[in-house]
């Protein structure tokens, strides 16, 4: 099996070094493809890729192709790739927003799949949610699949509106993460707690929340239950949230992400 990686920014590159390590491929069956010379030159100094700048060497040989460009940039790339496809080939999407049907059109191709990464990836505890166009088999799924994995964990779906719905769950998820975690860092530093010691508190007391949930089948609402007592310091900073509809604007932000994917697969 041969996969080539079309574009080496931060979630190729993130893709690139997950699946590199897989036991489906073989050494050197990984290509990666950019356009700008100083990543070129700089990959190329990573013995475990095969690194292009011509799509003409390395698109028509592959078996899987990994899409990880800006949605922006895709109709130039497609132009350009379409000449050049075979139709037992699969494509990967990597973009956010851009549907399968659209991708089909434009590049006329029938093997489509269409995932939302997230950043955690990088640190292989990503989670990428994935649904498919029918002609992609079974087989052929499950070997996409087994390579989502090598960045954290995926999750398929059955249609595109949940790639729109997890975009606003787990895609855009992280940057709540640390917009909370960032208002509990000038908490802290109002304080008077240092920078470095602010930082400990607040990622330790993140990491230390997620590692709890994760090893017990507990609801947060248990959690946050045996955590606050009633009178307590913490039931006083509960009450706080909820006098001030912190829940109902997390869900809004939540929506308001959703809904502008679905915008986005519209144009």
């Amino acid at each position: 099996m041969k996969v080539l990686v079309i574009g080496a920014g931060n979630m190729g590159l993130t893709y690139a070094e997950g699946m590199v390590k897989s036991t489906l491929l073989g050494e050197k069956n990984l290509k990666i493809y950019d356009t700008d010379p100083e990543k070129i030159l700089s990959l190329k100094e990573v013995s475990h890729f095969d690194v292009y700048d011509k799509l003409e060497d390395c698109l028509p040989e592959a078996d899987l192709v990994f899409i990880a460009v800006k949605p922006y940039h895709s109709d130039e790339l497609f132009a350009e790739m379409k000449p050049m496809i075979n139709e037992s080939q699969i494509f990967i999407s990597l973009m956010a927003g851009v549907t399968i049907e659209s991708i089909q059109e434009r590049l006329g191709a029938a093997k489509v799949v269409r995932t939302m990464p997230n950043l955690p990836a990088q640190v292989g505890k990503g989670v990428t949610s994935y649904t498919e166009s029918e002609k992609v088999s079974r087989v052929e799924l499950l070997a996409i699949r087994n390579l989502l994995d090598t960045t954290g964990e995926s999750i398929h779906v059955d249609t595109e509106k949940f790639i729109d719905a997890s975009t606003g769950i787990s895609g855009s998820g992280p940057a709540y993460v640390f917009y909370f975690m960032n208002s509990m860092l000038e908490a802290a530093k109002k304080m008077g707690f240092s920078d470095h010691d602010s930082k400990v508190l607040v990622s330790n007391t993140f990491e230390g929340a997620v590692e709890l949930f994760n090893r017990n089948d507990l609801s947060p609402q248990t959690w946050m239950n045996r955590v606050a007592s009633k009178g307590g310091t913490t039931r006083a900073a509960l009450d706080s949230m909820d006098d001030n509809n912190v829940k109902d604007l997390i869900k809004e932000a939540a929506y308001a992400a959703f809904n502008r994917a679905v915008e986005l697969g519209e144009k």
